[in-house]
């Protein structure tokens, strides 16, 4: 989990812990045990918000290093993977990721993920 809410603060911009816990589908105390430990880690920084009860989350550059190596290993399974699929096959299991994600994602309310960048083709 430590590893998503990195990622929805240092990717998808997100700074507030009353936002990730609604996209996350955790509860607030959770979220805020969570920042507890990537901020021990150097991870993440707690900046003062628009008001004094407002917090905004900031990844650090120790976190962006996280962040980039996650990225690297999931380019390096992606890779991994394909050499087991067709061409063919990689696109019907990407099709049926995406109907699987948009159809849990209605269930719950919210909006699929922006999909990863793909260099590779």
């Amino acid at each position: 989990m430590q590893l998503l809410v990195l990622k929805n603060i240092g990717t998808h911009g997100i700074h507030s812990q009353a936002v990730i816990a609604e996209r996350l589908l955790i509860d607030a105390p959770a979220v805020s045990r969570l920042v507890d430990r990537l901020e021990e880690d150097g991870l993440v920084a707690r900046r003062a918000g628009e008001n004094r009860r407002c917090v905004r989350l900031e990844i650090t550059d120790a976190g962006r290093q996280e962040i980039h190596a996650l990225e690297r290993a999931a380019e390096w399974v992606d890779v991994q993977a394909r050499t087991y699929l067709t061409p063919p096959e990689v696109e019907e299991l990407s099709r049926l990721l995406d109907k699987l994600q948009t159809g849990l994602c209605q269930l719950l309310g919210t909006e699929p993920a922006a999909p990863p960048r793909n260099d590779n083709g």
